[in-house]
Parts: C-alpha cells; sequence; structure tokens
C-alpha cells in the first residue's frame, strides 16, 4: 500500500475516524488501534513477512525486560548480545547473503577456482532495515542504562510498528516515540493542519517532483551510452531531485499524517540541498539515519575524541557502513566512500562544525560566497549520486567518462529538457528557499493559497498513471 495511492487515500480516513470517535476512550485502545491498522498496512506488501515483524518486536521487547532485570553482567551480555546477533543474523541473510555469496565465488573465479554460488530466492522484506534499527537502539540504550524496559507489550508494539514510518523510516528512537506511545492523545486542530499541509507537500514532492523527474532520468540512464555529456548532466541533476522529492515526499508525508494521530515524528529532512558544505548536507540529509549511525556507531568507536588518524577511521567507517546499509551492491559503498572523501578535509581542517545555522541571505559580497558554496555541494553530491542510481560500478565509471567527452546533441537536449520540468523544480526551490527555516513550506502566512496552489498542481501535473514505488523502500 503506497502512500499515493488509492487504497491508502481509503485506508487513512477509515483508521482516522475510527482513532478519533470509537477507540478514543483511552491509550491502550489508541494503541491497539493503531497496532491493528499497522499491521494490516504492512500485510498489504507481502502477509507472510508480518510473522518477522512480530517476532522482531517479541525478541527486543523479552531481550530488553531480561537485560534490565538480570543482576550479573554476564547475564546482561548474554541478553544483549542475543539481541543484537539475531537482529543482524536477520537482516544480513534477507539483505546482504546473495551479495557475499556471490561476490566470494567472484573472487574464487577471479584466482582460478571455479564455483557456483548457493543464492536464496527469498524477497527482501519491505521495512526491515528500518525497524530493525528501531529495536536495535532500543536494546541498545537498555544495556547502557539510557533509558528503562518498556513492560506493557501494546505500547512497545506500537513503538516498532507504527504504520506512517514502518517501511521507510524516519528511525525513531525510543526516547523519543515512546513517552507518546505511553499518553492518551486529544484531538488538537492545529497540529492535524499542520499535518494536512505536510501530506500535501510530500505528495507534490514524490507525484510531481520526484515521479516526473524519473521519467528523464531512467531514459537517460537507461540509455546512457547513446547520450551526449549535457543530457547526462541532466540526467543525474534529475536523480538529484527524484531521490530527494522520493524520500523527503515520504518522510513528509509519514510526519504528516502521524500529526493527524497527534504523534511527532523525528524530523528527516533539513533542505538538504541548500546546504554550504558536505557536512551541513549530512546533518540535513536522512537526520534520522545520520543521527543514528553517528550515536550508535561513531561515538562508541571514539568519536572525535582521539587523535586525527582515529577521527579519520571513524569517519571512514560510518560512511562505508551507512553506504553499505542502503543495500548490497558495491555501488553504495563506493558512494558513501566519495562522501566520505569529501568529508574528510572539513575534518581536517576543523572546519565540519561550522554552518550549522539557516542560510542567512543579506545580499552583500558575502551572498555570492555562500550561493556558490551551495552549488559546488550540490554539483559534488549529484557527482555522488551517479553511483547510488547505477547499476554497477563500471556502470557508473562509464557514465562519468561519456560527461567529459564534453559532446553536445541538439536533439537529445531538445528529447531530455522539459519545460514542465522546470516550472517544477522552481515551485519547488522557490517555496524551499523562502521558508527554509520552517518544517513545513506550506504551513505558514498565506498557507491556504499556497496549499490550493500545490494541490492544483499536483492535480494538472502529477504522475498518477504509472505505478512508482518509494526508492527507499527497498532499503
Amino acid at each position: 500500500m503506497f502512500f499515493n495511492s488509492l487504497a491508502f487515500a481509503i485506508f487513512l480516513p477509515i483508521v482516522f475516524v475510527l482513532y478519533w470517535f470509537v477507540f478514543n476512550k483511552n491509550k491502550t485502545t489508541q494503541n491497539t488501534l493503531l497496532i491493528i491498522a499497522s499491521y494490516y498496512f504492512y500485510s498489504c506488501w507481502d502477509w507472510r513477512f508480518l510473522f518477522l515483524l512480530v517476532f522482531s518486536t517479541f525478541l527486543d521487547y523479552y531481550t530488553g525486560i531480561r537485560i534490565e532485570k538480570s543482576k550479573k553482567e554476564n547475564s546482561r551480555k548474554f541478553w544483549f548480545w542475543l539481541s543484537i546477533g539475531i537482529n543482524l543474523g536477520f537482516l544480513g541473510v534477507f539483505k546482504y547473503y546473495n551479495f557475499f555469496a556471490a561476490s566470494f565465488a567472484e573472487l574464487l573465479n577471479g584466482v582460478g577456482l571455479k564455483t557456483s554460488p548457493f543464492l536464496l530466492d527469498v524477497v527482501l522484506p519491505v521495512g526491515i532495515s528500518f525497524y530493525t534499527f528501531h529495536g536495535l537502539s532500543y536494546v541498545i540504550d537498555i544495556y547502557y542504562k539510557r533509558i528503562k524496559a518498556e513492560y506493557n507489550f501494546v505500547d512497545y508494539s506500537l513503538f516498532v510498528s507504527y504504520f506512517p514510518l514502518l517501511v521507510a523510516g524516519p528511525i525513531e528512537r525510543a526516547t523519543h516515540l515512546l513517552p507518546q506511545v505511553k499518553l492518551k492523545r486529544d484531538f488538537n486542530t492545529e497540529k492535524a493542519k499542520e499535518g494536512i499541509s505536510q501530506i500535501v507537500w510530500g505528495l507534490f514532492k514524490k507525484v510531481v517532483v520526484a515521479d516526473t523527474c524519473a521519467n528523464y532520468a531512467n531514459a537517460i540512464f537507461d540509455n546512457y551510452p547513446s547520450m551526449d555529456s549535457v543530457s547526462l548532466i541532466l540526467g543525474t541533476v534529475y536523480f538529484a531531485f527524484q531521490i530527494y522529492g522520493d524520500f523527503s515526499g515520504y518522510s513528509d508525508i509519514a510526519v504528516g499524517v502521524s500529526k493527524l494521530f497527534g504523534i511527532d515524528l523525528l524530523k528527516n529532512f533539513n533542505y538538504p540541498y541548500f546546504s554550504r558544505d558536505i557536512a551541513e548536507f549530512w546533518r540535513r540529509w536522512h537526520i534520522s539515519l545520520s543521527s543514528w549511525f553517528r550515536d550508535y556507531l561513531y561515538i562508541p568507536l571514539g568519536g572525535s575524541k582521539g587523535g586525527m588518524w582515529m577521527k579519520i577511521r571513524n569517519t571512514l567507517i560510518i560512511f562505508l557502513v551507512s553506504g553499505f546499509w542502503h543495500g548490497a551492491n558495491w555501488t553504495y559503498v563506493v558512494w558513501g566512500g566519495i562522501n566520505a572523501l569529501y568529508f574528510l578535509p572539513l575534518l581536517f581542517f576543523k572546519m565540519n562544525r561550522r554552518n550549522t545555522d539557516d542560510v542567512n541571505i543579506s545580499w552583500s559580497l558575502s551572498t555570492f560566497k555562500i550561493f556558490g558554496s551551495i552549488l559546488i555541494t550540490f554539483t559534488i553530491t549529484c557527482f555522488a549520486w551517479i553511483f547510488f542510481r547505477s547499476d554497477n560500478i563500471l556502470m557508473a565509471i562509464s557514465y562519468i567518462e561519456k560527461i567529459f567527452e564534453f559532446s553536445f546533441d541538439l536533439n537529445n537536449f531538445k528529447i531530455n529538457m522539459s519545460y514542465n520540468v522546470i516550472i517544477i523544480l522552481s515551485y519547488l526551490i522557490l517555496f524551499e528557499w523562502n521558508n527554509r527555516g520552517k518544517e513545513c513550506p506550506l504551513y505558514n502566512s498565506f498557507s491556504r493559497i499556497k496549499l490550493i496552489s500545490t494541490v492544483l498542481l499536483i492535480l494538472l501535473l502529477g504522475e498518477f498513471n504509472i505505478k512508482s514505488e518509494f526508492i527507499y523502500f527497498q532499503f
């Protein structure tokens, strides 16, 4: 069930009405309804993997309690590593086994040892990377005594399976979501209005920006050998806005839907393409994942406390692991490595913590420097996206080589340049730039005019005649 589907347009109002007018007696009935709705939502993808979600939920619920109750450190460690091992084991089997098996076979074949790997014929469960990280952070926080174990199974189950964030995040923390789950929610008109505005903006970014750009990006990447340099650059820019509109659009819809039920989710995007350096970009892009790796990998490895070589090592690890988290393909690892190489000079010269504020334009000479920094950051980000989008590393290298042929074909340019895309991206950039300090561009002054104009653009330019999954569903 996609957020941009007719099925979800029917599902959401039904759950909303039941939640506020039938199951509104106390928080237990509210949470129970949301769990039922979440399990139905997830089963629409593949009901068989519902059992994996339930098992993962029970595993971390039980081991969390056992860790807290254990008096001896050896017992605490046993239950802690049991949970970590099983969670990562499931993730490894479903997401990475075939990758490692095929890579190992290729390595053996490369040294003359002919072998045929045994590969699993399984479908990657939707959202497994997201709900696994929910459970991991919960168990880790209990082990290090940052939080207490949750004894109410209904409340904990909702924390793991809450449908707005179940299949593509944001990656929530127990410290943020569980306290809200444990309270009865009362309807808040302003929060509901804000939620609707954010849903509309998210739909605009998905069905108008992302899906329109996808038509051109896919055509260029799929036929890149016959494309000229200018068209390949356009394809890269199209994909940059496709993935931004797709993933941030999903996050906006998730946050907006959750507001309708009186629950706030973590902010996942903060206008990343207005970043002035790559460090700022990663503070604004997929914030819930970046902060997760910071808190549960980078800091435990020593963070920035050690010498420069330790900082470099930890930075490389976190970016490579982040890349690998996105999928079982070397292209994602290279993408993570490229971003690490972008980041290291800032770390070395101690410039990685600048630009922590929102962009402020005073229309002086410094304005040109700011816009130049934003353009450079966007350009190098687009370069890295080539590896993320390519089927394999050889394709990415070939794509880049053709860009540097500096060729131009007027016929290709006419086919790949679209006035619709120019209008759409101009609308997106203008609205987000003028509202870059706000959570949702549509919810402020003149919000009704903005809302109506955006809805009209969705109806006029939205891609409703194609079945387009959200990109991050595959991760």
